[in-house]
């Protein structure tokens, strides 16, 4: 890192170690990058976004009709069982609130660091986060089996006098740990875009355009005692939103850790949920990012520097959860205990060690061909990294939870967990309404933010050249 301001002749001098990232390819003024972001919501969309859609959309209606069938019927339609009561609806919960994370780390921590690389990228992740956790709140819902009474879990003042909820429950710890999550994370995203509606308020041909931007952009002039409260708020909801990275998976490693199941009762829990999210975050961002900038043609401001970032921050946080693994089975030697041994040893070689092993395989040994400069910054080893992570993240979840609970401590308690058709398809569901969600936001808003990326503009402020990214 560089601290201080040099000439862009001295800078040119700097050995390539020492130069700081090149964050926009070629010529941008603050006019051509307005043009060039806010067209997108002003335009009629290509046919491939409409064909993309309708098969995000197609698919995400097949999910929400398996999720109404299974309220209609029951449960029983899922391949849940005894000891297996949790399956794919906590598996599922755990991985979409894990991929939010990344977008609330680049918008919130990084902004705090004042990481310039975060500018271009942070509205994209800041939207997947919201959209994510939306993913993840469906499934405890249909999970209690009567959705109908899910504002049971709320306290509220009622007739029932001094039956109130259980406040020593983790799941109940779940239900506040993630509206709050959501609840900060949308006034964050929508703090944001103020200043752009205000820019699309200005450039708006149509009267409904004009007044629908007007009201968005709450009278925004982008006047100095606009800009010092809203960096002041930003600021206040970027601390708020930093304390939530590292608290909301942790909560919801506590449904685990705080129970008796060989497996769960393990106090690395929290750090190790908190670098999994990280890790399945990134992963995410990496792979919608990467088809974005191309569909868009957004290469001059998200640039491959940005993703050779984002794929050094995956590979660390991989090496994180190989050294999680490792203490996972110290813990299960050291510990002497033979139910702990009997759970580790299934991982790797019970009925389900495959995924156990594809675990390790997509999260451990796949990314560190991310250590290779070249692979870091080619599309198609990204790529392909970041579908091994999604997928490994997801199994890890069924290792988790499936592994540990279809052998109970009774031999006469033993069960093998096997999906249905059901299962896989509001899981596939739930990845129609993400993606759907994607799609309609880049057509429909910013996917960038400009006043961040005009900020860090050559000649825009002269305290950020050559200063730390």
């Amino acid at each position: 890192m560089i601290i201080g301001c040099r000439m862009k002749g001295e800078t040119a001098l700097l050995p390539e170690s020492l130069r700081p990232m090149e964050l926009t390819v070629g010529t941008v003024t603050p006019g051509s990058l307005d043009d060039q972001v806010l067209k997108f919501p002003e335009q009629r969309p290509p046919a491939r976004w409409y064909a993309a859609l309708a098969f995000t959309s197609a698919v995400m209606l097949l999910g929400f009709s398996l999720i109404g069938y299974t309220i209609y019927t029951g449960i029983g339609v899922w391949g849940n069982n005894r000891p297996v009561f949790w399956a794919f609806d906590i598996i599922n919960f755990v991985f979409w609130v894990g991929i939010g994370h990344a977008g609330t780390l680049i918008s919130a921590i990084l902004f705090l660091f004042r990481k310039r690389w975060r500018n271009a990228i942070a509205r994209f992740a800041e939207a997947m986060t919201i959209f994510a956790v939306m993913c993840a709140g469906i499934f405890p819902l249909i999970h209690v089996g009567r959705p109908w009474l899910a504002y049971w879990l709320f306290p509220y003042p009622n007739q029932r006098g001094p039956i109130w909820t259980n406040f020593r429950s983790p799941l109940l710890w779940d239900v506040f740990a993630v509206s709050t999550y959501f609840s900060v994370s949308l006034m964050f995203w929508y703090l944001g875009l103020v200043p752009d509606f205000a820019s699309m308020r200005e450039r708006a041909t149509s009267r409904l355009r004009k007044g629908l931007y007007t009201v968005l952009s709450m009278g925004w002039r982008g006047a100095a005692t606009h800009w010092k409260h809203y960096e002041k708020a930003y600021l206040l909801l970027a601390g708020l939103a930093t304390g939530l990275v590292l608290s909301v998976h942790s909560v919801v490693s506590f449904d685990f850790a705080v129970s008796l199941v060989p497996g769960w009762h393990m106090t690395i829990f929290p750090p190790y949920f908190v670098a999994g999210a990280i890790f399945a975050g990134f992963a995410m961002v990496v792979l919608v990012l990467v088809v974005v900038r191309k569909t868009m043609g957004l290469q001059n401001l998200i640039t491959d520097n940005h993703l050779d970032v984002m794929n050094r921050v995956i590979l660390g946080m991989s090496c994180l959860m190989g050294y999680s693994y490792v203490m996972e089975g110290f813990t299960a030697w050291y510990s002497s205990n033979e139910y702990l041994h009997h759970g580790f040893r299934n991982i790797l070689f019970g009925t389900y060690g495959w995924a156990g092993w594809l675990t390790i395989t997509c999260n451990i040994l796949l990314p560190q061909l991310l250590w290779f400069k070249k692979l870091r910054r080619s599309i198609p080893a990204m790529v392909f990294v970041s579908l091994a992570v999604t997928a490994g993240m997801w199994f890890e979840r069924f290792v988790i939870i499936v592994i540990s609970l279809h052998q109970d401590f009774l031999p006469s308690s033993w069960h093998l967990y096997k999906p249905t058709l059901v299962d896989f398809g509001i899981l596939f569901g739930s990845f129609g309404l993400f993606f759907t969600l994607v799609l309609l936001f880049a057509r429909v808003l910013p996917v960038i933010a400009t006043t961040e990326v005009k900020a860090i503009l050559p000649g825009a402020q002269r305290r950020h050249e050559g200063g730390v990214l």
